[in-house]
């Protein structure tokens, strides 16, 4: 499943988390340390800090960081670098697939200093996700506990540990900053558009080139999400992407349905409906399609032949004002009795719940008539 952009949007920089070996860190000489202050110069009513850090909060994430960071690993290739993490007891990690692409044997570094060779045994780039075997002792593996993301809620605390700039177990500490985002997938469709990859954690956790692959924990120390992506407008004087607090994980629930199928058959299978839909529709286009309500996702194109198109849905045919953009097509605005306000809300319900052979029930609005459309998934082409 794909999604098109009606309308221009503000130029960004969506780069992948993974450092390039050409990366040099420029570091500044420390400024000297201020001058000492007599301790009778200090005003006997010197205001007291009336917002201490609660002491209890972070000795949870010291522990939070004892107990996981044993599990995160560094990864090497012959072009960069990025970060996993251990996923069972048999010495399967995982990392991002554009960390590894290229390559069948990369080296991981676990933060006790043991170091091995890897032999990568399965890929998703429609998640980015892929498996490394590693064969190693017992007690170098230290599995990571898997978080159920969709309990997730954005402001709750998320962690970061991996390997940015090459600076291996560093911890950044955010919030979830949003959730059910949408990034372009490594997948390309037959016709040369990409795929999307849904079920995305925004966070501003910082992350940077380095950090790719590595886990996104719950504050109770359970992987939530494998870091992914940033979105930054920011470079460092070699290019390289720099954190603006906007950056992206694949969700936990995707790497619980995806690695196991890696694990053992090296790919996995998306469900497949075959349509396209804008990302949002602005009040002018809504309006020159004269649609019954404000959300939901307007499906501009039907994949001839496919699930959706056996099923009878249809995509918009009829000119408007709006240059590329066609009125007369369904507007999903529910699947299986669930809400769908956007396009994602769609994407990431098929992706976190559904298989190819699987049915769905559409709810659409054409014109003013609302009706229910079974739809048999396939798997994506």
């Amino acid at each position: 499943m794909k999604k098109t952009v009606l309308s221009t949007l503000f130029l960004v920089l969506a780069m992948l988390a993974c450092q390039s070996p050409s990366f040099a860190v420029q570091e500044t000489e420390p400024a000297p340390p201020p001058t000492a202050v007599p301790e009778e110069a200090v005003p006997a009513s010197a205001p007291i800090n009336a917002n201490p850090v609660n002491p209890a909060s972070q000795d949870a994430l010291v522990v939070l960081y004892e107990n996981v960071s044993p599990g995160v690993v560094a990864i090497f290739t012959g072009t960069g670098q990025g970060s996993g993490f251990v996923f069972d007891d048999e010495g399967h990690v995982v990392t991002n697939y554009h960390v590894i692409e290229g390559f069948q044997t990369v080296e991981v570094r676990f933060t006790s200093g043991y170091m091995a060779y890897g032999t990568v045994v399965g890929t998703d780039l429609d998640s980015d996700l892929a498996v490394v075997k590693v064969d190693v002792p017992a007690g170098e593996t230290h599995p990571l506990a898997l978080g159920d993301s969709s309990l997730l809620k954005v402001g709750q605390t998320v962690v970061a540990i991996g390997n940015p700039f090459g600076l291996e177990s560093t911890m950044t500490v955010g919030i979830i900053s949003a959730l059910g985002r949408t990034l372009d997938s490594q997948h390309s469709t037959p016709d040369g558009a990409v795929f999307s990859a849904g079920d995305i954690i925004q966070t501003d956790a910082a992350i940077n080139p380095g950090n790719s692959g590595g886990p996104l924990f719950n504050i109770n120390g359970e992987v939530i999400g494998i870091n992914r992506a940033i979105r930054t407008y920011n470079q460092n004087t070699t290019g390289d992407p720099v954190n603006s607090g906007i950056g992206f994980a694949i969700s936990g629930n995707i790497v619980r349905r995806v690695v196991p199928a890696l694990i053992e058959t090296g790919e996995y299978n998306y469900p497949y409906l075959g349509v396209s839909s804008n990302s949002t529709l602005t009040l002018e286009a809504i309006e020159e399609l004269e649609l019954a309500q404000f959300t939901g996702a307007y499906v501009t194109s039907v994949v001839p032949g496919g699930p959706a198109d056996q099923a009878g849905l249809k995509e918009g045919t009829d000119p408007t004002d709006i240059p590329g953009l066609f009125a007369g097509g369904d507007l999903i605005i529910a699947i299986d009795g669930r809400e769908v306000r956007v396009f994602d809300d769609l994407l990431a319900y098929l992706i976190t719940s559904k298989s190819p052979g699987d049915t769905v029930v559409l709810t659409v609005l054409r014109g003013e008539e609302k009706m229910d459309i079974t739809v048999t998934l396939d798997k994506r082409p």
